[in-house]
């Protein structure tokens, strides 16, 4: 099911109907209201600087994803991906430092509108105790609910295309405690969709699925970029970053070291300095994307 952005005038008319959406969203924070730009520069980070304790972890990061596109977050264990994906979604407050999306501040953004233009789906798998799949993925929609509102047609039907795309249908009605991590994953994916964000958050998306899960899930992201939405996903992958990410943003050691294309910035110079590793990165033969070969040292 492709995804587009609404245009202008139908955005009013859905305001005035009382339809939602990330876009709307944008548009009605009457305590903070957008420029003439919109989001249109897609999230911008400038020089976001944050520490823990005696540690910096995040150190004065520059970082764009354009509106519309997959930007995948790669480096190793410990180079701040999931840091700076919580200082993005409003988890963690910088110490230093400005995050923008279009000509909008995030950090100026009060909870609940926060939560109606940013989604962020965590690699943590949680439990939700007597909570069925359906109901797990309908709690995205409380940030556009009332406080004793209830799910209305709207609400139900953008679930259930959730669940849909997310491939979850047959298991709409299970009981989240008992999904495998993989499948909880997808939940967690379909419940943040249910946000209608404009800026999607993920932290290993790919992480407890399968190869065929892995590359759906994938495909989806970049269906729903293609619509309209901006994604980025920390990604532990390479091969996954390179096949299907449209900007990559290299960490490491808390810095941004490389950002741009794939075939730009995953060379096997990059991939030996940041991940001490050898590699071959070739041409698919197929989509023309890069493909990374590893080469084992002691051959």
């Amino acid at each position: 099911m492709t995804r587009t952005t609404p245009d202008p005038i139908a955005l009013e008319s859905s305001r005035s109907a009382g339809v939602r959406g990330p876009e709307a969203t944008l548009r009605d924070d009457s305590a903070n209201p957008p420029g003439p730009a919109g989001p249109a520069s897609g999230l911008a980070g400038e020089r976001v600087r944050f520490t823990r304790g005696e540690r910096l972890i995040v150190d004065d990061v520059d970082i764009t994803v354009p509106v519309g596109s997959v930007g995948a977050l790669v480096g190793p264990n410990g180079a701040g991906k999931s840091t700076l994906l919580h200082l993005v979604a409003g988890l963690e407050r910088a110490d230093a430092g400005a995050v923008r999306f279009g000509d909008r501040d995030l950090s100026t953004l009060r909870r609940r509108h926060r939560a109606r233009v940013i989604a962020l789906a965590e690699q943590e798998v949680r439990d939700e105790p007597g909570l069925r799949v359906h109901e797990v993925v309908a709690l995205g929609r409380t940030p556009h609910l009332g406080a004793f509102q209830g799910l209305g047609e709207f609400d139900r039907a953008l679930v259930q295309r959730c669940i849909d795309d997310a491939g979850l249908a047959h298991l709409a009605d299970r009981e989240y405690g008992t999904l495998s991590g993989g499948e909880r994953q997808r939940v967690n994916l379909a419940r943040a969709l249910a946000q209608e964000p404009a800026l999607l958050l993920l932290d290993e998306p790919t992480n407890h699925l399968d190869i065929r899960a892995q590359l759906t899930t994938l495909s989806l992201l970049g269906e729903l970029a293609r619509g309209g939405l901006t994604v980025l996903a920390a990604l532990h992958d390479l091969g996954l970053a390179a096949a299907y990410a449209d900007h990559i943003v290299v960490l490491h050691g808390g810095r941004v070291v490389a950002a741009g294309p794939a075939a730009e910035t995953l060379t096997p110079e990059l991939i030996h300095d940041v991940w001490g590793v050898r590699a071959d990165v070739l041409e698919h033969p197929r989509t023309g994307r890069p493909l990374i070969a590893y080469v084992d040292d002691r051959d």
